[in-house]
């Protein structure tokens, strides 16, 4: 499914929400997962809409499906997302449609920061600490190798970034291999597998090469 750029977007009672202003994709399946919405009669601030709440959709419109406050969904942030062409340049965009983004957290913002509508799945991947590690996870090491999906070696495992409450595995910065000379902060949600002393993405060795350098490696809330 795709969406024009400024579509209208209207509620199940026919009243208008905003416009579609971009996309949000799966960097794995390449599939939309949320719609960002423009702020409009019923929004205060541009929205970031789960694909799931879609009953419908034109050229022209999507409908939503009936839900409780839109408000409660969470606002957009252009520094929480990377344009596709940007780490993708072979992403066949068409004009006319919204712009497609990858959603690209920086540390300190995780999957549950809003609990009713969150971004995506809650990765299974902790930290190895000394206490016992849940039955649902996979302890990973830093120093471990991170392999692309097209099978190139882009580095290791520098540092591991987790919620301090949760203590799970947010973040992983990467630096070093034969592919990837500067270090790269890489979403846990971006992993495909993980083993011990391997980490598998579920995107390619040009996707981490054209991601931005990361300079700024904490933020309140977070821990290494």
């Amino acid at each position: 499914m795709q969406f024009r750029e400024n579509a209208d977007v209207y509620t199940l009672d026919n009243k208008k929400v905003g416009e579609v202003e971009r996309v949000v994709l799966d960097p794995q399946t390449k599939e939309i997962t949320h719609l960002v919405v423009r702020k409009g009669f019923l929004l205060t601030e541009d929205k970031v809409v789960p694909i799931e709440l879609v009953e419908s959709a034109t050229e022209d419109q999507v409908t939503l499906r009936k839900m409780g406050d839109l408000e409660s969904l969470p606002n957009f942030e252009e520094t929480q997302y990377v344009r596709v062409d940007r780490v993708d340049p072979k992403y066949p965009y068409e004009k006319g449609y919204a712009w497609p983004f990858f959603w690209y957290p920086t540390v300190g913002m995780t999957w549950w920061s809003r609990r009713a509508y969150p971004l995506y799945p809650r990765p299974r991947y902790v930290v190895e600490t000394w206490r016992n590690i849940p039955a649902d996870t996979v302890p990973l090491k830093e120093g471990a190798d991170v392999i692309s999906v097209d099978g190139e070696d882009v580095g290791s495992v520098e540092r591991i970034f987790a919620d301090p409450e949760r203590e799970r595995a947010t973040h992983l910065l990467i630096s070093e291999g034969l592919i990837l000379k500067e270090k790269k902060l890489v979403p846990t949600t971006w992993i495909m597998s993980v083993e011990e002393d391997e980490v598998r993405l579920a995107v390619s060795a040009d996707f981490v090469d054209n991601l931005p350098e990361t300079e700024t490696f904490y933020r309140k809330g977070a821990k290494a």
